[in-house]
């Protein structure tokens, strides 16, 4: 089983000169041969620093072609990267720090107005483990300093090749997306982004010759298989923005003829809306052919709409950063199939569904979805009680939604355990409300969460996020969503309309803050 880094290294050697990221913008261009040299300037940087092989390092940089390199430099010396969101703030980095037990931080001078140096320097006297600070310039071109702990690196060769690690071994603690409170440590092996690697080929008939725009952040596990695993074993080009822009996303596939795009469902929603703008001038967009997106439910209508603007086929993997993909969908199925559901279940997953008490009840065909196969991580690091809590008794790993469980073996996710809103005992998928307010004309996103109420014990509270030079009243949404026939235990009792929906580190809407804000709207 090869690793990432020697794919990388058998790139350089075969066809060095061709492109291996791209800065959407058309900055940054990073060859693979330039790939792998910049990879080994830092394995041999940080070997300088006498880092132990499995020590780790925490990696807190903007998403771009420098994040790859540092990564891959990392895995070639033999350390265990923590992936640290681009958009984590001060309380999450030190949290993961901590948890971690990192003993170097790779990172610009600065980051989010944050100066890195004096950061380290605080750490280090609070007694912290953090011990050495590596810092790059930009998306680290080839002629840039390296500053360790303050004193230049002098230029080293390639790193010894035992000191890498192999793909069965941890290479990497990615996070939680951060939006219900301090994220946990997920450990990965490359061995499972292996496995995932092959059915993603499978689902999207995907090659070489195809390019890819990932828009998640590298961290996390979405955005790890779309541009750091699949396009490097494919040897096929990844273009990258350090922050997502709808619009500015759909030029990007025009200019780089994009082929192969991976978005959550909340950033191709904002695409089909500037899409669906009489004042934006579409790009050609006649290259693309696939959407990758999960992370959140697929609202069928806003999907549909952007399958017929695009000529796209949008498919999905459900699953989530501990078990990795529990099913898919694929380019064979018909859009019924992949925009109402989660796919058909993989084979080697071995998925079951389990009742609060951890029984086996996939014959009912409801239930929250468990798994063993080649695809899930090492659990949580340092992290005993989330373990516990990530496994049934007889060791299934878990997910945290319900789900349903058909006859075909086609999965459907009801929702999440922890998003449903109870009203009066009725139990109201937060999910499906989310994708009925969503079919409105003037919503361009939408996230429902339980607000506190003494009678009910809770209500369902709407935020929205229109369309621009759209209004709405929560009278109009109740007769439109009155229209569509639901029923009227799913109707939101409360409004609330933001100038921008919040979101995680990850790129989803945060739901832990806006269940905080509708506490507070509550009294």
């Amino acid at each position: 089983m090869i690793s990432l880094a020697r794919r990388v290294d058998d790139h350089a050697r075969a066809r060095g000169d061709a492109l291996a990221f791209a800065d959407a913008s058309g900055g940054e261009r990073m060859t693979w041969a330039s790939y792998a040299r910049r990879s080994d300037r830092i394995a041999a940087a940080l070997l300088g620093a006498g880092l132990a092989r499995g020590e780790r390092v925490a990696v807190w940089l903007p998403d771009g072609p420098g994040v790859h390199a540092v990564y891959l430099g990392c895995e070639k010396a033999g350390l265990v990267v923590v992936g640290i969101g681009p958009r984590a703030g001060l309380r999450e980095l030190r949290h993961l720090l901590e948890r971690s037990g990192a003993s170097a931080l790779v990172s610009r001078a600065q980051h989010r107005g944050v100066d890195l140096g004096a950061f380290v320097a605080a750490e280090r006297r609070a007694g912290g483990a953090l011990a050495h600070h590596l810092v790059v310039e930009g998306e680290l071109p080839e002629a840039s300093r390296l500053l360790l702990s303050g004193a230049e690196v002098p230029a080293g060769g390639a790193p010894p090749a035992e000191r890498a690690l192999s793909a069965g071994e941890p290479f990497l603690l990615n996070s939680t997306s951060g939006t219900t409170g301090l994220p946990k440590c997920v450990v990965h092996d490359q061995r499972r982004w292996l496995a995932f690697h092959e059915w993603a080929v499978a689902a999207g008939e995907l090659s070489g010759a195809d390019v890819f725009f990932s828009a998640l952040p590298t961290p996390f596990g979405f955005g790890i298989w779309t541009a750091h695993v699949t396009p490097t074993l494919l040897g096929a080009p990844t273009i990258l923005a350090p922050r997502f822009d709808a619009r500015e996303t759909l030029r990007a596939i025009e200019a780089h003829r994009v082929s192969v795009l991976a978005a959550v469902s909340t950033q191709f929603v904002l695409m089909l809306g500037a899409l669906e703008d009489p004042g934006f001038a579409a790009p050609d967009l006649s290259s693309l052919r696939v959407l990758f997106t999960g992370g959140e439910a697929v609202p069928y209508e806003k999907a549909a709409r952007f399958e017929d603007a695009t000529g796209a086929a949008v498919l999905q993997f459900y699953g989530s950063n501990e078990t990795g993909a529990l099913s898919r969908t694929t380019l064979r199925d018909p859009r019924e199939l992949r925009l109402r559901s989660a796919g058909h279940v993989i084979p080697e997953m071995q998925v079951r569904l389990f009742d609060d008490a951890g029984r086996d009840v996939t014959a009912s065909g409801r239930g929250q979805p468990g798994c063993r196969g080649p695809a899930t991580s090492r659990g949580y690091w340092n992290d005993p009680e989330a373990i516990r809590m990530l496994y049934t008794g007889d060791g299934w790993m878990l997910t945290g939604d319900v789900a349903e469980l058909d006859g075909e073996g086609v999965l459907r996710v009801v929702g999440r355990k922890a998003d449903f809103i109870i009203r009066g005992g009725k139990n109201v998928s937060a999910a499906e409300v989310e994708a009925e307010v969503a079919t409105h004309p003037a919503v361009a996103l939408a996230a429902a969460v339980a607000m506190p109420d003494p009678t009910f014990g809770e209500r369902v509270c709407v935020y929205v996020e229109l369309k621009p030079g759209r209004s709405l009243e929560l009278p109009e949404l109740v007769a439109h969503l009155e229209a569509r026939e639901l029923g009227r235990e799913t109707f939101p009792e409360r409004l609330v309309v933001l100038p921008e929906l919040p979101r995680g580190s990850g790129g989803k809407i945060a739901k832990g803050a806006l269940r905080e804000d509708a506490a507070r709207r509550a009294g």
